[in-house]
């Protein structure tokens, strides 16, 4: 009678199973069969929605459903992550994720989710580089001159950032931490908010997107002395690595990436996987993110959410070294 019993309870777990995967795969199959939205936790105009709008573009076209970017600033994208963390796992509401996503885990306490527990990542979309620059008048033309300018007038220097807890302030930080200086941060409301008040000399320094750079350091207003990646920006191709001009170890960069509520359906997962695969990678958008000064860079599923893990452990011992507090 055990036997029997076993075997049956044997036949009912496949008889299960294969209706799990029957369903799963009918799914997949079907999805999307409606708009899909994408949530984006800044302002319209700046990098990130750039990047979000140009790849749900070609997602609507390759997916056969209007793929809607819904804006939802505030708190350094973590209202929309909190917004993705609360949906239906069904594949219709994704939300672009980014490495001030990963700060915010390790700055704040109080967060209503869970990056790692209450997200699926999908994919990683793109990386790019923070430039270094400073105001004309700042007497440094290159990185250790600066360097040495901070150490002689403590305290003096000051640099400007998207914000407290942005990446672009803990680009500064590190840079402190790392060149044994101490230039003073002061926040401000967003990326462009920052950059114009290093063109205008409100602050002495700042660290903004190479592309939001441009246009000033060709008008004169500002001039670059590194950027924040292990590697040369091709904008700015003759503008040294913080690593190459005499900060060495130091590397601080952007990325942006998609991730859906957790419990969605690991075939729609893998479905939104290759379609993104197909879009980012496609001679087009890498032109176009190559203006923006960003790099076209996907990744499985895992590999994304290895990236969020480890940038979480990274960003927790600079806020921890660094004495970095939330407002």
């Amino acid at each position: 009678m055990r036997g029997t019993a076993r075997r049956i309870f044997s036949l009912i777990s496949l008889g299960v199973a294969y209706v799990h995967l029957s369903v799963s795969d009918a799914v997949a199959q079907t999805y999307p069969d409606k708009p899909v939205r994408v949530l984006v936790g800044y302002t319209a105009g700046g990098a990130t929605d750039f990047t979000a709008r140009a790849v749900a573009q070609r997602l609507s076209e390759l997916l056969g459903q209007q793929v809607i970017v819904v804006n939802v600033p505030g708190a350094s994208g973590s209202i929309a992550t909190a917004r993705l963390a609360a949906s239906p796992p069904d594949g219709y509401t994704l939300s672009f994720v980014t490495g001030a996503d990963t700060i915010q885990v390790a700055l704040r306490a109080k967060l209503p989710y869970d990056l790692e527990r209450d997200t699926a990542p999908v994919s990683l979309i793109v990386t790019g580089a923070y430039a270094l620059v400073v105001h004309p008048s700042v007497p440094a033309g290159n990185v250790r001159e600066l360097i040495a300018l901070a150490r002689s007038h403590p305290r003096k220097l000051s640099y400007g950032s998207a914000g407290i807890g942005n990446s672009s302030h803990l680009a500064g930080e590190l840079f402190n931490l790392l060149a044994k200086v101490s230039t003073v941060h002061v926040p401000y409301k967003g990326a462009a908010e920052s950059v114009v008040a290093t063109a205008s000399g409100e602050v002495d320094m700042s660290y903004p997107s190479v592309s939001a750079s441009l246009p000033l350091l060709n008008a004169g207003k500002l001039r670059a002395l590194a950027v924040t990646s292990t590697k040369r920006a091709s904008l700015l191709p003759s503008v040294p690595t913080l690593d190459e001009a005499g900060l060495p170890g130091y590397e601080s960069s952007t990325w942006y990436g998609v991730s859906a509520p957790e419990g969605v359906s690991k075939d729609i997962v893998t479905r939104l996987n290759g379609a993104i695969a197909r879009v980012v990678n496609t001679p087009a958008m890498k032109d176009a993110f190559g203006k923006q000064g960003l790099e076209p860079r996907t990744s499985s599923p895992d590999e994304f959410s290895a990236l969020i893990h480890s940038e979480i452990a990274k960003n927790a011992r600079l806020i921890r070294q660094a004495g970095v507090k939330a407002e």
